[in-house]
């Protein structure tokens, strides 16, 4: 079982925390987050240490403490590093453009997909091919790529569709092949 969530979260340079009731606001040089704290949870503030410990007893506030620690460490490095995730298009005649605030991908249905972008990401395309999505905030990164793959998932056959870069499709025969 992993002791993680006894580990206190290191603050690195230029970064600074504040608690504010139930709320605990991280602030970098790429921006500000906040967190809503569970009753159950408590955060204290230490030099260049945060330390999350729990209020009371039994499991539920266990693994509050570890998913509390987890976030918290999550919002430090996004302030510094930030996330990053690129998405895959596959497909003949398939690919996305940027207007304006707007990804429009062209996925083989017979209107154009339109979809705003949030104002704290940052969505790019290296190629027609190729979305990268960054932003502080992890669940935000994550939530806005899985939105994009929801359009058009890749399907087993021919593999066509949004992916992960680096996601691995298992691919089945097709009628043909199976005999």
């Amino acid at each position: 079982m992993s002791r993680l969530e006894k580990q206190p979260v290191i603050l690195r340079e230029k970064v600074q925390a504040s608690l504010e009731k139930d709320f605990i606001h991280i602030e970098g040089p790429k921006g500000k987050l906040s967190l809503r704290l569970p009753p159950f949870v408590e955060v204290k503030i230490e030099k260049e240490k945060i330390w999350v410990e729990r209020k009371g007893g039994g499991k539920k506030t266990k693994g509050l403490r570890g998913t509390v620690r987890a976030l918290i460490n999550n919002m430090v490095k996004g302030v510094v590093e930030g996330y990053k995730k690129e998405l895959e298009i596959v497909g003949v005649g398939y690919k996305a453009q940027m207007k304006g605030k707007e990804l429009v991908l062209q996925m083989g249905f017979s209107h154009p997909v339109n979809i705003s972008v949030p104002d704290d990401l940052k969505v790019s395309l290296a190629s027609p091919t190729k979305i990268v999505v960054e932003g502080i905030d992890k669940q935000k990164v994550g939530e806005f790529c899985a939105q994009i793959r929801k359009i058009y998932p890749p399907e087993p056959y021919k593999g066509k569709g949004i992916r992960y870069a680096g996601e691995v499709i298992r691919r089945k025969l097709g009628k043909a092949m199976a005999k």
